[in-house]
């Protein structure tokens, strides 16, 4: 089987490769073992702004710009919904918050996002003494719907196997490898936290951070915007929220502990003043890096190997602007930006 690139890995990065892959009629097979889901289980959000601290995030506006018709195409390609546009109000707790949100809003990165008022409505459900921010033009993608359609969409065209990658068993030759009964041009790995076992890449200095997060019941809970407070409060529909997310750099399982749920119920019982009932308990590890920008790039020794990694808490937003940065990379000999190449590691 000749194809032109082997992908490992399945997540938002793979996906967004392989669609890029797709556009310029290149052959591939996914490889994929569910091993990581940090991908499945983000919230998804797409927003412009750090809202701990109303500052812009980085790249934003380039990413925003590929990311939402890339997800676009991909409604339209599955057949399905993934993009849901929603508001964010940012809860404030000061006098200051409120000045600062003001200030912020003649930066001109992020004035066509913030709204430059106090919105000082009743939401039943929570009490907000100083009010709210509000951010347009944000909103959340279904990542674990539309990475669910997207699998089924590779099983159909014979296009990804649900199996462990064995780094050991890569053949190199002069301008291909083999692996099993494949033979590729490139190899391209979209591990997220699994690059721990890639001797490849295994030297990048990811800082990986544990997420968790739950689902509450909530009815009496009367808000159609995500509430961003000490954590966020995306509304799912039926009196579902999806409330998240905790950070731990010591727990490198995917497993959901009663902690984290504490840690996140006890939040939530600080913003809401309504009963709610937790019915869903997710974890993840976010492929995070040291200096928070992506690991993208071609391997120093094996030209026909790269990595697509590190996207971070963003993922949704980051995933389809460096995809398409590193195939430029690798088949037209476009140079990378500093920030995301990995060569600034060495």
């Amino acid at each position: 089987m000749d194809v032109d690139y082997i992908t490992v890995g399945l997540g938002l990065a793979g996906l967004a490769f392989t669609r890029e892959l797709k556009k310029n009629n290149k052959s591939f097979i996914v490889f994929e073992d569910s091993s990581q889901n940090s991908s499945k289980v983000a919230g998804g959000m797409y927003n412009p702004i750090i809202l701990k601290r109303f500052t812009p995030v980085w790249d934003a506006e380039r990413q925003l710009k590929i990311a939402l018709p890339f997800y676009t195409e991909l409604e339209k390609l599955l057949g399905n919904k993934y993009d849901y546009k929603i508001d964010i109000h940012r809860l404030f707790t000061s006098i200051e918050e409120q000045n600062n949100w003001f200030v912020t809003c003649d930066n001109p990165l992020l004035s066509d996002y913030m709204i430059p008022k106090v919105v000082t409505e009743k939401f039943n459900g929570i009490d907000a003494a100083f009010g709210y921010g509000k951010v347009t033009k944000t909103g959340r993608i279904d990542t674990k719907k539309l990475l669910s359609d997207y699998r089924m969409f590779l099983e159909i065209n014979n296009e990804i196997r649900y199996e462990s990658f064995n780094y050991d068993a890569i053949q190199f030759k002069e301008n291909s490898v083999t692996y099993q009964n494949i033979k590729a041009k490139h190899i391209v790995f979209c591990e997220g936290f699994g690059i721990k076992n890639n001797p490849f890449f295994n030297e990048l200095p990811m800082q990986e951070a544990k997420g968790e997060l739950i689902t509450i019941h909530a009815p009496e809970l009367e808000i159609d915007f995500v509430l961003k407070s000490a954590v966020f409060i995306m509304p799912l529909g039926n009196d579902l929220f999806k409330v998240g997310a905790t950070f731990n750099w010591k727990d490198k399982t995917s497993i959901p502990t009663s902690a984290g749920k504490q840690e996140l119920t006890n939040k939530l019982d600080k913003i809401l003043n309504v009963t709610f009932e937790v019915v869903d308990h997710v974890a993840g590890i976010r492929p995070t890096v040291k200096d928070r920008r992506p690991l993208v790039g071609i391997h120093q020794k094996y030209s026909q190997v790269a990595i697509l990694n590190g996207l971070g808490t963003r993922g949704v937003m980051i995933a389809p602007t460096v995809a398409k940065e590193l195939y430029n990379r690798i088949e037209n000999g476009v140079t990378l930006r500093k920030e995301i190449d990995i060569s600034r590691f060495f």
